[in-house]
């Protein structure tokens, strides 16, 4: 069987593709939408509240995409190389529920999205082209931030929206094993305190300009 030896330029025009389809084409996920009882009406409050947290998650995933592709590109072994793709492949369920959910709730995506995307593919390069242990040392910290918002975003959502909490719940047990996975392969260091503060700055920039935009 021939196999095909990609140049430089097959691999840039395919992370692009990449790129394009991530922000553009409508994902679909391998896993079914977590199961929840029958959705109950919410108020019009409500529904607003769900579908601005349910967009700043969305972003959430989005730059996740961007994150892990960035660093799967910089990775140096293959062992990690591999683990950041099957990561990124269960963030696409995410992306995909927390657009579904949005769907449902007559609500939007963020128009600001291909920002949080170049950023933190940018971001997820640079982390990657430090060395696999300091890649790794971040995807630990990232997901441990994102667990701690997703928390807060429970706490949040109406008790009504069972739908929502049900996706979120599946999200932080995914996120709490992506951690896990990193820590384990050896970024189980703590970051710079300069960098894990930036990390949240950067955090905290994305949620407001997506819950609103």
């Amino acid at each position: 069987m021939d196999i095909r030896a990609y140049s430089g330029v097959d691999r840039v025009i395919g992370e692009i593709d990449k790129i394009i389809k991530n922000l553009s084409v409508r994902q679909h996920a391998s896993r079914e939408l977590p199961p929840t009882a029958d959705p109950s009406t919410l108020s019009e409050s409500d529904r607003a509240e769900s579908v601005r947290l349910m967009r700043v998650n969305h972003s959430g995933e989005v730059a996740a995409q961007a994150l892990y592709q960035g660093q799967a590109l910089t990775a140096r072994d293959a062992e990690v190389r591999s683990a950041m793709q099957q990561a990124a492949a269960e963030e696409v369920d995410h992306l995909a529920w927390c657009e579904q959910r949005l769907t449902e709730l007559k609500g939007s995506t963020s128009v600001l999205n291909p920002l949080w995307y170049l950023g933190s593919l940018a971001l997820g390069a640079f982390a990657g082209a430090l060395g696999d242990r300091a890649s790794l040392g971040f995807i630990a910290e990232t997901e441990k931030q994102v667990e701690s918002h997703l928390r807060e975003h429970m706490q949040r959502l109406s008790p009504h929206d069972l739908r929502s909490r049900a996706i979120l719940e599946q999200m932080r047990d995914d996120e709490v094993r992506h951690g896990a996975k990193a820590a384990s392969l050896g970024g189980d260091q703590a970051l710079p305190l300069p960098i894990t503060l930036a990390m949240r700055a950067t955090s905290q920039l994305m949620t407001r300009g997506s819950y609103w935009i």
